[in-house]
């Protein structure tokens, strides 16, 4: 599979849509698109300058993160991906929707966004981050099928991280999404947060705080955050640039 681009899709309760909203165009520097779809229940988050690789959704459940892949046939890539291990949940005359083998929400879409990524966010105190990573957290039970499958699917290069429960996969051009794998302590269905590197984890931080966030716990180079919504996504203190 090529992929021609990744978005980072974050589906939010539609009872806490516009706070969320609110909240994430503050932090990524975007402005948001003109609602779409049968129930005005999407949009996009566009920056400045740069391609858009933000979107969100205003859902009936509770928060979460899934990938939208843009390909040039997405029914030949539906195809390769069930066989690889994905489940086909919903066909859309537009994208497909698939589940990854152990729970992970996806869409396979058509390609059409491509460009230059949208510059690193400077916050009110001179700190710099970017939204730049997705981490998939897969239980252990799971861990070495879903990273199997991942890296078929992507065709992206597996290399393994500083710490023996993560492992990255990383395009051959340039996207603005990078996937972390994560090996949980306990099973569960895969699922995702986002990671946004930070010159200042603590300065951005402050700054999130005041915009509504709220701090979960320290990680080994990183800091865990909720949104207004309470989906956790973390502060890392990778180079924003």
């Amino acid at each position: 599979m090529t992929i021609r681009w990744i978005w980072a899709f974050l589906d939010r309760p539609a009872t806490q849509f516009d706070e969320c909203a609110e909240f994430w165009t503050a932090v990524t520097a975007t402005t948001l698109s003109a609602k779409r779809g049968a129930n005005s229940e999407f949009v996009t988050l566009l920056p400045d300058s740069g391609a858009p690789a933000v979107k969100m959704q205003a859902v009936p459940h509770g928060p979460r993160i899934h990938l939208d892949l843009d390909v040039e046939d997405v029914p030949t890539e539906v195809d390769r991906a069930v066989k690889l291990g994905a489940t086909l949940v919903l066909e859309h005359p537009e994208h497909t929707v698939l589940k990854s083998p152990h729970g992970m929400i996806f869409c396979l879409t058509p390609a059409g966004t491509e460009g230059e990524i949208a510059p690193v966010v400077t916050g009110p105190e001179g700190d710099r981050s970017r939204l730049d990573q997705v981490c998939l957290d897969i239980g252990p039970s799971d861990h070495d099928e879903e990273v199997k499958f991942w890296t078929e699917l992507t065709g992206w290069r597996w290399m393994p991280g500083s710490l023996p429960e993560y492992s990255r996969l990383t395009p051959d051009s340039k996207l603005p999404v990078k996937l972390l794998l994560q090996r949980l302590e306990q099973d569960r269905p895969t699922a995702a947060h986002l990671d946004l590197a930070c010159t200042d984890i603590e300065t951005t931080a402050a700054w999130h705080e005041k915009l509504g966030a709220h701090r979960v716990r320290w990680g080994t180079g990183w800091l865990v955050m909720t949104d207004p919504a309470g989906q956790e996504y973390c502060l890392t203190g990778r180079d924003p640039e």
